[in-house]
This record gives structure tokens, C-alpha cells and sequence, in this order.
């Protein structure tokens, strides 16, 4: 609870955070750019909400680029899954430098370096108000960080999913390249598959329209923005089936 004793919109939440989120201006992990996306974690967990997060890999590696070159598909997936395993620990090592608790769950086992993925003992970890860090994917190949985010939001019973991006929500073109494109506020799950938005993949967004969990598109740059999301300000754009009660 704020000092002005408003409550949190959403008591448990799962973060999806871009490989590219880690990287900064510069390629690998950049520290001061993950210790500024610990911090904004670091705020909600120690308000009482419930925190999970799933990461990418794309500042480190990039399959899609190597299997245009000829690489096997599958190879260049489990590639991928070990760079989400990285930016997953330097996350947990910053949050922890905070004081914050944290673990790292990975859909492939590596035990010497975090836990293996097992449901129960994640819930209990969110119980506990540690922060939990999922990595390597769904341990599949063939399927996207966001549809691992979607699998683990419903498993963990969020109620909602967090998607930082580098623009402030969803828009009706690339803002980059087109002048006149315009930002969504709300849509609905059907509105961005027929449009063909850059949301998450159609897998993840049929995941999240079967179980009405909504998802949240906006701008992690700005420091405090996930705070106000999950406070319920009007910030990025709400993908879901009921109209948010914003302030």
C-alpha cells in the first residue's frame, strides 16, 4: 500500500522483460541498465506484490538470425534458452545486491546454478515474497519467451501480465518509421490477432484469451512505470476482455 494508503490494482503479477531490455546501448548485459530494472522490481516486491518474471535472450543471442544462415531450428532454440539462463542470473544478482530474495527456475535442468522448474515450489517461493526468475524458455524449441510468459502467468495464477517494451504501449504502426501511427489505449485479444499486432505471438495471445488474463503493453525506460501499472494508472495499452477500473 502507497502512503496515500491507494491499494495495488493486482496483488500478483508476471513481468515479461526482453532480452534486449538488459543490453542498454551496447550488446551483453549491461549492469547499470539491469540494476535500474531490479530497482523497479525491487519497489513492487517490497509493497507486497507478488512478482515473477520471465526474461529473453535476444541481447545475447539471436536464432533467428543463424537459422537464416542454415542452422538447425532446434539448436538454435536451445541456444537461445541458454542466453535467457544469463540474464536471468545477473537479475537475481542484482535484486539480491538489494536485499531482495530471489530465485532462478529453468525449464532445463542445470543444478550447480539455479532450481529446476517445479510449480509447487514456485508458488511457495511467491508465498515466501521472493521474486522468481524463469529461464530457458518452456525448455522446448519451437516456442517463444512470450508464450513461455503466457504458461507460467496461468500457472502462477497472475492476474495479469507486465510486457516492458522499449515504446509506451501498442500502436497502429511502428511510431519509428510511420508519423501517423497511433497508440492504442485498450483492445481487445481478438482486435490484435485480426489487426496482426506485434503483441506477443498468436500462441501466447490464445493462451491468455482462453484463461481472460490480460496483458499490459508498456514503456519499462521510464523509472517507476511498473509501479504504475500495477497501481492502475492509465499508462501503455491494456489487452484484455473487461475495461480496466483505472485511475
Amino acid at each position: 500500500m502507497e502512503p496515500n494508503g491507494r491499494s495495488p490494482r493486482f496483488a500478483r503479477v508476471l513481468l515479461k522483460i526482453s532480452g534486449e531490455a538488459f543490453a542498454g546501448n551496447d550488446a551483453g548485459v549491461d549492469v547499470h541498465t539491469t540494476r535500474g530494472i531490479a530497482e523497479q522490481i525491487a519497489e513492487v516486491s517490497r509493497a507486497g506484490v507478488s512478482v515473477s518474471v520471465v526474461v529473453g535472450g535476444g541481447n545475447i543471442w539471436r536464432g533467428k538470425i543463424h537459422e537464416e544462415a542454415g542452422m538447425d531450428r532446434a539448436t538454435a532454440d536451445y541456444m537461445g534458452m541458454l542466453a535467457t539462463v544469463i540474464n536471468a542470473l545477473a537479475l537475481q544478482d542484482a535484486l539480491e545486491r538489494m536485499g531482495v530474495p530471489s530465485r532462478v527456475q529453468t525449464a532445463i535442468a542445470m543444478h550447480q546454478i539455479a532450481e529446476p522448474y517445479i510449480r509447487r515450489k514456485a508458488m511457495r517461493h511467491l508465498e515466501k515474497g521472493r521474486v522468481v526468475i524463469f529461464a530457458a524458455g518452456t525448455g522446448n524449441p519451437y516456442f517463444t519467451t512470450d508464450t513461455t510468459a503466457a504458461l507460467r502467468a496461468v500457472e502462477m495464477n497472475a492476474e495479469a501480465i507486465l510486457k516492458a517494451t522499449k515504446v509506451d504501449g501498442i500502436y497502429s504502426a511502428d511510431p519509428k518509421k510511420d508519423p501517423d501511427a497511433t497508440r492504442f489505449d485498450r483492445l481487445d485479444y481478438m482486435d490484435v490477432l485480426q489487426r496482426g499486432l506485434e503483441v506477443m505471438d498468436s500462441t501466447a495471445m490464445a493462451l491468455c484469451m482462453d484463461n481472460n488474463l490480460p496483458i499490459i503493453v508498456f514503456d519499462m525506460a521510464a523509472p517507476g512505470n511498473i509501479r504504475r501499472v500495477i497501481w492502475g494508472e492509465r499508462i501503455g495499452t491494456y489487452v484484455g476482455r473487461e475495461t480496466p477500473s483505472l485511475v
